[in-house]
């Protein structure tokens, strides 16, 4: 299938990059958003993404390890291709539409690429919406990170042509692109995936069965898990269960910054699906808990400038 249009279906943490790397790509990208203040709340996401792609090709030019594997191949970074490069973030920059209107967002896309929040009925309610605007030809992709798309095929309208494609964060510079079938997608919806994944600098691997939390998440959340509860626990804070691991392991960063990059409010939603999150006795709902506490003091993590740490606003 030759996809050119792509929408991409809510503006958050990584709706905005998904958007912003597709766009950087040469696709003809949408964002489609719910109402015009979450309008406002993803222009800055991508004001930010805009200034990232800049400064990441400034850095290129003079320092390796500054390389960024969705910008270009690492055998064509020269100074000049880092200077060229930056046309075409201008141009995914100026190009990307936010919309909140169904029929031009998808009436026309060739590829819908999911990313609304993690509410099992939320996501049902917009695919039986979405299912009215589209074309026939139209693949469905979603970015869910810990949902399964048979829960949510039938919704859709075309089983056939729906799947899931999870990227993980900042996509240009951790280009995983995980694409999961269920039992009822067909190999063309399966392969054009895998291929407009490749095309956007993603390096795609193939989830041949469905899997809670694909191959990252199936790895990571359970490690968040821990963390959460020596946190929860009062065992130790954020700040020395981060240090413990990075000083340990040698990792870039602790559980807690990488929640902070996940997101608190997608944390939480992932927790609340655990029954046991509903009694307050238990760790799982000691940890819901917490994080709603955070969440309801505007503590949302990296782009709304505070989680566990403090962050420039972006």
């Amino acid at each position: 299938m030759d996809i050119k249009k792509v929408t991409v279906a809510g503006g958050g943490v990584l709706g905005s990059q998904i958007a912003f790397q597709s766009a950087y790509s040469g696709y003809d990208v949408t964002i489609w958003l719910r109402t015009e203040a979450s309008i406002g709340r993803c222009q800055p996401k991508l004001d930010y993404l805009h200034a990232t792609y800049l400064k990441t090709l400034d850095a290129m030019k003079q320092n390796p390890a500054a390389y960024a594997y969705g910008l270009m191949p690492r055998e064509d970074v020269t100074p000049q291709s880092c200077e060229d490069a930056k046309a075409k973030v201008e141009a995914a920059y100026k190009g990307i539409r936010l919309t909140t209107d169904w029929d031009e967002a998808f009436g026309d896309a060739d590829l819908v690429i999911e990313a609304v929040a993690e509410s099992v009925q939320q996501k049902i309610d917009f695919y039986t919406e979405l299912a009215k605007h589209l074309p026939e030809r139209t693949i469905i992709d979603t970015n869910s990170s810990t949902l399964l798309p048979s829960q949510f095929a039938e919704a859709t309208g075309r089983p056939e042509k729906f799947l899931a494609l999870h990227f993980a964060n900042e996509i240009w510079s951790h280009p995983t692109a995980e694409v999961m079938r269920h039992a009822g997608t067909g190999d063309e919806a399966f392969e054009a995936t895998i291929a407009f994944a490749a095309s956007i600098r993603m390096i795609p691997l193939r989830v041949n069965k469905e899997q809670p939390g694909y191959l990252l998440n199936s790895m990571l959340v359970p490690f968040l898990n821990s963390a959460e509860a020596l946190w929860a626990n009062e065992v130790a804070t954020p700040e020395d269960i981060d240090r413990a691991w990075t000083l340990g392991t040698g990792a870039p960063a602790g559980p807690f910054r990488i929640l902070d990059i996940v997101g608190l409010t997608t944390a939480y939603n992932i927790g609340i699906m655990d029954p046991r999150s509903k009694d307050p006795n238990t760790v799982q709902g000691k940890i819901t808990a917490k994080l709603k506490e955070k969440i309801d003091r505007g503590e949302l993590g990296l782009n709304a400038g505070k989680g566990f740490y403090e962050y420039p606003k972006q």
